[in-house]
């Protein structure tokens, strides 16, 4: 796949995700679409974890953070 292919993929699902949360209130499909859009990384897919800047690491890890804040509100705390 094309890297921009994968930057519009992410964006797209990380921008579905943040809707289903901030409108709809599905936290549980707003965790799902953010945790599918680390599978579209945004960055250079060639680059070994070890040689990735330290932004880019962090940009992950909090995104991955997210995913699993929102499905653990919605399995934890939301469940009815």
């Amino acid at each position: 796949m094309k890297t921009s292919f994968n930057k519009i993929l992410y964006i797209g699902f990380l921008l579905l995700g943040l809707f289903q949360a901030l409108f709809s209130k599905d936290y549980m499909q707003a965790g799902s679409s953010i945790g599918i859009a680390l599978a579209f990384d945004p960055f250079d897919q060639e680059q070994k974890w070890s040689d990735r800047p330290t932004w880019q690491k962090a940009v992950l890890i909090v995104h991955l953070a997210l995913a699993g804040l929102l499905l653990g509100y919605a399995i934890g705390w939301n469940s009815k």
